[in-house]
C-alpha cells in the first residue's frame, strides 16, 4: 500500500468556500533519462486559472550566475564543483491558503472511487478536491517552497546572498552555490565542506549527489582540475531540435549562421534592398516563434556565434516576409553543420573585461547594432590579452536612429556597461573583487566622450547614454580605453560576416582548446 503524503483532500462541491474558483486538473506523462525515475506521471494544477493574491516569483540564479561560478572554480585553488538534486521539491510543501480543483469522475481509477468513496462527492461529472501542500504546476509552489528551504539551511548557517539571486554562500566554510529550482550546483574547498551541504540538505528533503558535477541544468561540464579548465556543451540539443522542426540535412555544408551580400567596391554608394517579399502566414510566424525561443537558450549557454541573427529573426517575429523564412532556414542549416557547440573557459584572476563594439545603420529602418563579449581574464595592464569563453555575449539592436557612428559606439558602451554592473555585483558577492572593469573599443570619439576627454558640440544629442557612461567612469566602475578594432571580439556579434571570418573566429569565440 502507498504511504499517502496528505497533499490533496476529496471534498464536496459546496465545501469550496465563497470566491474561490475551482481550477482543471492536467495529466502529465514525461520520460526525462537525466532522472533517476525516467518515466514520469504527474497530475498538474491548472495554475494559469489561479489568482494567488502574494509574491510567485522565486529566486533562482541565471545562466550568467552559474558561468561566473564555473569559472571561480577552475580560478580557485583545491576548489570542485558538485551537483545536488532535490527530489519531487515543490511536493509537500505546507499551504497556509489551500487551492481548489476538480477531475472528470471517468479519468480516476475505479480503486480510488471506491477507496475515497467518491460517487457521493460527484458534481456535474466531476469532483473536487482541495490542495494542502504544494504540487505541480501552482504558481505559488516555487516561493513558497524556496522559503522554506531558506528556513531550514539558515539553520545550519546557508543563506542567499543579498543582490544575487540565486547565489548561496555558508557563514564560515568555504562553500557557494548556486540554486536553480531543486539543482544546486556547488563550489567547495574541502571535501568535508561538501558533505555538510549535502547532509544539511538531506535532513529535509531525499537528494541525488553527483560529486563528479558532470551536469547542471542541462549543461554537460567536462572538469580538468589538473589544466584548470571546464568545457560546456549540451549534446544533441540542436540534432533534436531540428528533428522537432523537421528540418532537413543540407546539401551542403553551412559555415555562417547568416547570409552575407558581398559589397561591390569602386563603385557608386549601394543603397539599401528592400524587401517586397509576401509576408509570412500565420504557420510560418509560429514555427519562427518556436526557432528562436528553442535556439536562445542553446546560444545563450554554449554558443555565442548564433546570437545576432537569432536577435534578427527575433526582431521580425511580427512582421517577418518569405526573406526572413529564407533566413531562418540557412541558419537551421548552420545549426545542421554545428550541431555540438561547446565553451571552455580557462583559470584566471577573474576580473571582467569587456570588448564593446557597434554596427552603425546596418539594421532595419536606418537602426544599429550592439555586441559585447564579457569574459573573465587577468588583472588589467597594458597589454591586451586573448579573452577567455565568454560569460555573456550581447547581440542587440539599439531601440533609437542614432546620427553617427561615434552615437552608435557610445550607445554600444551604455548597453555593454549596463549590463556589467550586475555581473559585477555577482563576482563581488562570490569574493572577486573588481577593480574598475576595462572596456575596450575600437572608436576613439566614444572613448573621448566616456572619458570626458572631448569638448560637446554635436554630441548633445546623446546626453542620456554620454552622461550616464561618464558617471560610472567617474565612480571608477569602468575604464573605457581603445584598442584595434582587429582584437575586439563585440564586433563579432553587430553585422553579416563572410563565411571565412566565421570559420577563423568561431574557434576564439568559443575558446576551443589549440590542437
Amino acid at each position: 500500500r502507498v504511504e499517502g503524503t496528505n497533499t490533496i483532500f476529496f471534498i464536496h462541491h459546496h465545501e469550496i468556500p465563497n470566491g474561490r474558483t475551482p481550477v482543471y486538473a492536467r495529466i502529465v506523462v514525461d520520460i526525462r533519462p537525466q532522472k533517476e525515475e525516467v518515466e514520469r506521471t504527474r497530475i498538474c494544477v491548472g495554475g494559469n486559472m489561479i489568482d494567488y493574491p502574494g509574491d510567485v516569483s522565486a529566486k533562482v540564479a541565471d545562466i550568467a550566475t552559474a558561468k561566473i561560478l564555473f569559472n571561480s572554480v577552475i580560478s580557485t585553488p583545491d576548489a570542485k564543483f558538485m551537483g545536488i538534486d532535490i527530489k519531487n521539491f515543490y511536493l509537500g510543501t505546507p499551504m497556509a491558503r489551500y487551492e481548489y480543483m476538480f477531475m472528470p469522475i471517468d479519468l480516476i481509477p475505479q480503486e480510488i472511487i471506491e477507496e475515497y468513496n467518491l460517487m457521493d462527492k460527484v458534481h456535474n461529472g466531476k469532483v473536487f478536491m482541495e490542495i494542502r501542500k504544494g504540487m505541480y504546476g501552482l504558481p505559488q509552489s516555487g516561493i513558497i517552497a524556496q522559503e522554506l528551504l531558506t528556513e531550514r539551511l539558515a539553520k545550519h548557517g546557508y543563506h542567499p546572498c543579498r543582490h544575487t539571486h540565486g547565489l548561496w554562500k555558508h557563514d564560515t566554510r568555504p562553500i557557494t552555490f548556486t540554486l536553480v529550482v531543486d539543482d544546486f550546483g556547488v563550489k567547495y574547498v574541502g571535501r568535508e565542506h561538501a558533505k555538510h551541504l549535502a547532509d544539511s540538505i538531506a535532513k529535509y528533503y531525499p537528494i541525488s549527489i553527483d560529486w563528479d558535477g558532470k551536469l547542471y541544468c542541462g549543461i554537460h561540464l567536462k572538469w580538468d582540475y589538473q589544466r584548470r579548465t571546464v568545457n560546456l556543451s549540451i549534446p544533441g540539443y540542436v540534432t533534436s531540435a531540428l528533428h522537432e522542426f523537421q528540418h532537413p540535412e543540407p546539401k551542403k555544408p553551412t559555415h555562417a549562421p547568416s547570409h552575407w551580400n558581398k559589397p561591390v567596391y569602386g563603385r557608386a554608394p549601394q543603397l539599401t534592398s528592400i524587401d517586397t517579399t509576401d509576408t509570412m502566414t500565420t504557420s510560418q510566424t509560429k514555427l519562427l516563434q518556436k526557432v528562436v525561443g528553442k535556439f536562445l537558450f542553446y546560444g545563450r549557454a554554449v554558443d555565442p556565434t548564433m546570437l545576432h541573427i537569432l536577435s534578427e529573426l527575433a526582431s521580425a517575429q511580427t512582421k517577418g516576409t518569405q526573406q526572413t523564412m529564407d533566413a531562418m532556414t540557412h541558419f537551421l542549416n548552420y545549426c545542421a553543420t554545428h550541431p555540438d557547440a561547446s565553451i571552455t573557459y580557462t583559470a584566471s584572476d577573474m576580473i571582467l573585461h569587456i570588448h564593446s563594439d557597434a554596427s552603425y545603420l546596418t539594421a532595419y529602418r536606418a537602426h544599429s547594432r550592439v555586441g559585447g563579449h564579457f569574459y573573465l581574464g587577468k588583472i588589467p595592464d597594458n597589454t591586451n590579452p586573448k579573452p577567455n569563453g565568454p560569460i555573456l555575449a550581447l547581440a542587440k539592436i539599439i531601440d533609437v536612429v542614432v546620427a553617427s557612428a561615434a552615437e552608435a559606439e557610445v550607445g554600444a558602451l551604455f548597453y555593454n556597461c549596463k549590463a556589467a554592473v550586475p555581473l559585477r555585483t555577482i563576482l563581488e558577492e562570490m569574493g572577486h573583487i573588481q577593480p574598475a572593469t576595462p572596456v575596450q573599443v575600437d572608436n576613439s570619439t566614444a572613448v573621448a566622450i566616456a572619458n570626458k576627454q572631448c569638448k560637446q558640440v554635436r554630441s548633445k544629442a546623446i546626453d542620456m547614454r554620454f552622461y550616464w557612461i561618464q558617471d560610472r567612469v567617474d565612480q571608477n566602475q569602468f575604464h573605457i580605453f581603445w584598442a584595434p578594432g582587429k582584437g575586439n571580439y563585440g564586433d563579432y556579434y553587430t553585422k553579416h560576416h563572410p563565411i571565412y571570418h566565421h570559420q577563423d573566429e568561431r574557434p576564439n569565440i568559443l575558446n576551443e582548446p589549440t590542437r
